[in-house]
C-alpha cells in the first residue's frame, strides 16, 4: 500500500503528518538482503504496515542496508516502529532462511532516523527512490 500524496491526517484530537525515514543494517553489515530474502523481507514489511495501518512511502532494500520511509500514527513511538519492523522480519526471515542463523542476530541494535514534514517528505522519498544505492 504505497500512498502517492502527502495529506494531513485527521485523528480524534489532532491533525498532522507523522513520517519518518529509517535506516538500519544487518549484523556485521553482511550482504544478505538479496534474492528470496529480499523479496520476503519486502512482503513482511508490507504486511506489517497494513496490520498497523502505516503507509510505506518508499522502501529500498540494498544487500547491506534498509531505507524505509513510513507514515505512522502520531502516537506511535519511533523506537516501537523500528522494533516492529526489525523484530518481525528477524524472527520470520531467520526461521524461513536457516543460513541467516549463522549471524548472531539479523540486525544490529542501532538505527538511523529522521522525521520529515510535508515539504521534506517529497525530498526524502526522491532520495530513497534514486537508483544511486547498491
Amino acid at each position: 500500500m504505497r500512498k502517492t500524496s502527502y495529506e494531513y491526517r485527521h485523528y480524534n484530537h489532532s491533525v498532522g503528518l507523522a513520517v519518518v525515514h529509517l535506516v538500519w543494517i544487518p549484523k556485521r553489515r553482511k550482504k544478505v538482503l538479496i534474492g528470496e530474502v529480499k523479496t520476503r523481507l519486502i512482503q513482511i514489511f508490507q504486511e506489517l504496515a497494513i496490520e498497523k495501518e502505516w503507509a510505506i512511502r518508499a522502501l529500498e532494500v540494498a544487500p547491506d542496508h534498509i531505507h524505509l520511509f513510513v507514515e505512522v500514527h502520531p502516537t506511535d513511538a519511533i523506537n516501537q516502529v523500528v522494533k516492529a519492523f526489525k523484530g518481525r522480519s528477524a524472527y520470520l526471515l531467520r526461521s524461513e532462511f536457516p543460513e541467516l542463523k549463522k549471524l548472531p542476530s539479523l540486525w544490529t541494535n542501532s538505527y538511523f532516523f529522521t522525521t520529515a514534514g510535508n515539504v521534506a517528505a517529497d525530498t526524502i522519498e526522491r532520495y530513497i527512490n534514486d537508483p544511486h544505492h547498491g
